[in-house]
């Protein structure tokens, strides 16, 4: 019988303990690639007056180890341990240590209807036949008879623990299984705050470059301006260009103060999303063109795209084999179950506080229970229901998200090779208008062209320059789209 029990605990309990150790090495092994360097960085950020210019890979690191839903989807997972383990302890038993005392305020009474006549009147009776009789004699029955003590104390000792359950030990694989969707969450919750981190980094980047951008118009402007005042000076050009010379340095100087702004904004959001102090003196290391030998694109490798690592349809999945366990957990309602109990309790009852001439009365008892379900108005067969239509609706629901994810796919894959060949497109204008804007100005130095000849290839160049980077930009964006839909893990 010993040797049964063991085995009815042991087994579920090996199989319940499985989803716990991953989970647990997953945390140990993703905490030690979060924190490797991260440290190291915020610290010289928190002291250094200067810039502490970070790669796209270290403000990945930090942000694996500082941001804030990283850290709440891990704290998921390490309550759902909790409940996980909270379920497993009911194949143990339950033990319960109990205590009372009560003091009797009114007594009951007891009534007793006792027959005196018979002994009285016998004659022949002798007088140890009459004996018992005269105990009782002074005795008023229309009064009643008071019960019990003042004083009653009692202490106890409870345990039970289920030897078959089949409903309870369905049960573990279920919170077994939520486990591992908060696993599942975390790693959504670090793939989205990924994609955040490398677009706040490539925004970053974008914003620096269109800063710089805009600092060389207002620099050519203020040299072209230069320029047309010395031809004034010298009556070579007209006061409408002087006018116009100085106007372009005016109109370029918003745009500057524009461009500054939206790097200050950018480093705003990147410090957020990496979950650092705003006030953090960091900057981002490289240009959008160290990423162009990115931008390549195959079709033939669109159709081998697979949403296996999906993260999104991973929970799927674990939902649905969490409504599949539950379907037989409900069914599992009408096997009968099987329970030991066991029990020790002692008791006094007195009418003063000499605890030392207490008489304690012990009580105990050991045994087996058996609860076999016959009728329970329809509860369970209708429990069984819900879970199978909640089985159909998740099934439903993983048709559609399967279905715009690949939309998602395509959608960033278009946009990739969109991108592609609007940078190559771009980057030759951008050689073209430079060399044009190289001869416009220095025809324009001799006197052989205008100076709106000059400003449209300044304007030509401007434009070229940003549309390059804002198709790498664009490219770099839908990349990390499709990665995360992809469910490519962390730092790649």
């Amino acid at each position: 019988m010993k040797k049964f029990v063991y085995i009815i605990i042991c087994v579920p309990a090996v199989l319940a303990l499985s989803p716990v150790c991953a989970s647990a090495q997953y945390r140990t092994d993703i905490k030690a690639e979060e924190n490797a360097g991260a440290e190291n960085i915020l610290q010289a950020a928190d002291t250094s007056d200067v810039p502490v210019v970070i790669t796209l890979e270290q403000a990945l690191q930090i942000a694996l180890s500082e941001n804030v839903s990283v850290k709440v989807a891990d704290q998921e997972i390490q309550r759902t341990d909790y409940a996980k383990k909270g379920t497993y302890a009911s194949l143990f038993p339950q033990i319960d240590l109990s205590g009372s005392y009560q003091r009797t305020i009114k007594k009951q009474v007891m009534y007793m209807d006792l027959d005196m006549g018979s002994g009285a009147s016998g004659e022949g009776g002798s007088a140890g036949d009459g004996s018992g009789d005269s105990a009782l004699a002074g005795f008023d029955t229309s009064e009643g008879l008071e019960v019990g003590r003042w004083n009653t104390w009692a202490a106890g000792l409870n345990a039970t623990m289920p030897l078959v359950n089949t409903q309870l030990w369905k049960s573990l694989k279920v919170s077994g299984l939520e486990v591992e969707l908060a696993i599942e969450k975390a790693r959504s919750s670090r793939l989205d705050m990924v994609t955040q981190v490398k677009q706040a980094f490539f925004a970053t980047l974008l914003a620096k470059e269109s800063f710089q951008v805009y600092k060389d118009v207002y620099e050519n402007a203020v040299t072209n301006c230069q320029e047309t005042e010395k031809k004034f000076r010298a009556q070579k050009a007209t006061e409408y260009d002087l006018t116009r010379a100085k106007t372009n340095v005016a109109n370029a100087v918003p745009n500057v103060y524009d461009a500054e702004s939206s790097v200050i904004l950018s480093l705003w959001q990147l410090k957020a999303v990496m979950g650092v102090d705003l006030d953090m003196n960091i900057d981002v290391a490289g240009t959008l063109d160290d990423y162009s030998q990115q931008l390549f694109y195959e079709p033939s490798q669109a159709d081998s795209l697979s949403l296996e690592n999906n993260t999104t349809m991973r929970q799927l999945a674990i939902q649905a084999e969490q409504l599949a366990h539950t379907i037989k957990m409900q069914k599992y309602a009408y096997i009968p179950t099987l329970s030991a109990a066991f029990s020790f309790s002692i008791n006094a009852m007195t009418n003063d506080f000499k605890f030392s001439q207490y008489r304690w009365t012990p009580y105990s008892y050991v045994g087996v229970s058996l609860a076999i379900p016959i009728f329970s108005g329809g509860k369970r067969y209708n429990d069984v229901r819900q879970a199978k239509t909640q089985a159909t609706q998740l099934k439903l629901q993983t048709m559609d998200t399967e279905r715009n994810l690949k939309i998602s796919i395509r959608q960033s894959l278009v946009t990739m090779e969109t991108n592609i060949k609007t940078y190559n497109a771009a980057r030759e204008a951008v050689a073209s208008a430079r060399k044009g804007y190289s001869i416009a100005e220095k025809t324009y130095q001799v006197g052989k062209n205008t100076l709106l000849e000059l400003n449209d290839a300044q304007l030509a160049l401007t434009q070229a320059e940003l549309s390059a980077s804002q198709a790498i930009y664009n490219f770099l964006i839908a990349k990390s789209q499709l990665e995360q839909t992809l469910g490519q893990d962390f730092i790649r």
